[in-house]
C-alpha cells in the first residue's frame, strides 16, 4: 500500500529514466545507457570516452544494487546508489524530451536525519540477523533503571523504503516517528527492536525488487520474532504492525512465539479495493489504466507497459509484490488470530478511514480498539486540513500524539 505523496515527490519521468539505467548498466550495455543521452552530452561527453569510463566502474564498484530519491528541484533529482561495494550520491538530469543532460556521481554522506540523539532513558545497541539472502539491520532499544525481564515490541515498518526510524526518503517522511516511540516505550519499562525494511538503509539482501513479495517482509518479522524469543531478558513479545505493517505482521506471528498484536492504521479490505480508493483523486484515465492492471494481476498476469505517471503504484518491477498483498483479507487473518489484539486509528488519517477499526473489530469481537481524536497516520497530531495535515510528516520535533503511548502499554501490560 502506497503513502500519500508529500514533501518534493520523485518525478515519474526520473523513475522511468532510473529503471532503464540500473538495466542497462548492471547488464553492460554502455551503448544503451549513451542512446539516452541528450544531443549536447553525447557531444560533451563521447561513447569512446564514456565506455571506458563506465567499463571500469562497473569493475571496481560492481552491479547498481538500488537507488533511493532524495531530492529534486530545477530538473535535477538527488539519489542514494548503492552499488555492490561502495554508495554515491547520483545527480540525474533531464530535459523536456527526457533525455540525460546530467549523470555524475558523487560521495554520500547520511544525512543528519539518520543519526538523531538518543533519548537518556533508553539504551540502544545495534541488531544485525543473518537471513537466507541478506541480512536486517536494526535498533534494540533497552529501558534503563529496570531490573528483571521486561516486554519487548518489534516494530514493523510502512510501505515503501521505510526505515528503521520510520523515515522514508523517497516520499520525504521524516518524522521519527518509530524513534519516538521506542523512547516513549523506553520511558514505560518497555523494551523495542526497530528495523530497516529489506533493501533499505542497512539492511541489504539479494531479492531484487522485482522478486519481492509482502511473504518476505514476513520472513523478515518472523525470524526477528523468533531471535527475540531466544533472548532471556525479554518476558514477552509483542508485533506492532504500523499501516501495511499490520498486515505483514499479521502473516509473521502466524506459529510464532508472539504474546499480543497492535495493528495501528491499518486497512481492513483486500489490496486491490485498497489501491483503488488511493488513486480516487486521480484523473479518470489513471484510475482506469490502474484498474485493467489489477485486475491482470488478479488473473495472476503482470503488465509490462504501464504509463509513467502510474510508476509511483504499478511499475512493472512491484507488481508481483502487488499481486501478493491483493490476495490477502485482513478482516480474515483478524478473524482466525488467536492472540490478544489492539486495534488503534486516527480520526485524522487521510489514508484509512475509521471505518476500517471498526470492521478489524468485528472480524475479532474480543480485540481492543482504541480511537484516538486527531491522529493522523504518522501517529500525530493532525488537523483533517490536508496540506496541514502532511505538514507534519516532516516535523521529527513534534511529539506523538497523547492517547497512543498510554493506550499500548495498558495493552502490553495486560497480556500474559
Amino acid at each position: 500500500m502506497t503513502a500519500r505523496a508529500h514533501a518534493q515527490a520523485e518525478p515519474v519521468n526520473y523513475v522511468s529514466v532510473l529503471t532503464k539505467f540500473k538495466q542497462f548498466y548492471n547488464n553492460n550495455q554502455v551503448d544503451s545507457i549513451f542512446s539516452m543521452f541528450s544531443p549536447e552530452m553525447k557531444a560533451a561527453l563521447p561513447l569512446s570516452n564514456f565506455k571506458p569510463t563506465t567499463e571500469q566502474l562497473k569493475a571496481q564498484y560492481g552491479n547498481l544494487l538500488k537507488t533511493e530519491f532524495i531530492k529534486y528541484g530545477e530538473s535535477l533529482a538527488v539519489y542514494k546508489a548503492t552499488f555492490k561495494n561502495s554508495i554515491f550520491l547520483l545527480n540525474v538530469s533531464l530535459n523536456p524530451q527526457n533525455k540525460l543532460t546530467g549523470l555524475l556521481l558523487g560521495p554520500y554522506q547520511e544525512s543528519a536525519v539518520a543519526k538523531p540523539a538518543v533519548d537518556p532513558s533508553i539504551t540502544e545497541s545495534p541488531v544485525l540477523l543473518k537471513t537466507f539472502s541478506g541480512q536486517i539491520s536494526g535498533t534494540l532499544a533497552m529501558p534503563n533503571n529496570t531490573s528483571g525481564k521486561v516486554p519487548v515490541v518489534l516494530i514493523v515498518g510502512d510501505a515503501g523504503p521505510t526505515d528503521r526510524d520510520g523515515n522514508n526518503e523517497k516520499s520525504g517522511l521524516t518524522a521519527n516517528i518509530y524513534k519516538l516511540l521506542a523512547e516513549e516505550l523506553g520511558k514505560n519499562g518497555i523494551a523495542s527492536l526497530r528495523y530497516d525494511k529489506r533493501n533499505v538503509g542497512q539492511s541489504v539482501s539479494s531479492t531484487k525488487e522485482s522478486q519481492l513479495r509482502i511473504d518476505d517482509y514476513s520472513d523478515d518479522a518472523g525470524s526477528l520474532i523468533n531471535m527475540l524469543n531466544d533472548d532471556q531478558r525479554f518476558s514477552k513479545i509483542i508485533v506492532f504492525g504500523h499501516g501495511e505493517g499490520a498486515l505483514v505482521s499479521m502473516i509473521a506471528i502466524i506459529d510464532r512465539p508472539a504474546k499480543g498484536y497492535i495493528a495501528a492504521e491499518s486497512a481492513s479490505e483486500q489490496g486491490d479495493k485498497v489501491l483503488m480508493d488511493q488513486m480516487k483523486s486521480k484523473p479518470k484515465y489513471q484510475q482506469d489504466e490502474f484498474k485493467a492492471i489489477l485486475d491482470s494481476l488478479k488473473k495472476g498476469k503482470t503488465t509490462d507497459k504501464v504509463d509513467p505517471s502510474l510508476y509511483f503504484i504499478a511499475r512493472p518491477a512491484i507488481q508481483n509484490f502487488l499481486m501478493s498483498v491483493c490476495r490477502l483479507v485482513p478482516t480474515r487473518g483478524m478473524k482466525a488470530m488467536k492472540i490478544p489484539a489492539l486495534i488503534i486509528q486516527g480520526t485524522t488519517d487521510l489514508n484509512v478511514a475509521v471505518d476500517n477499526a471498526e470492521k478489524l473489530k468485528k472480524a475479532k469481537s474480543d480485540a481492543q480498539m482504541l480511537i484516538i481524536k486527531g491522529m493522523n497516520h504518522i501517529l500525530k497530531d493532525a488537523p483533517a486540513d490536508e496540506d496541514k495535515n502532511i505538514d507534519t510528516y516532516t516535523n521529527p520535533d513534534l511529539p506523538l500524539s497523547a492517547g497512543l503511548v498510554p493506550g499500548m502499554v495498558d495493552f502490553i501490560n495486560k497480556v500474559k
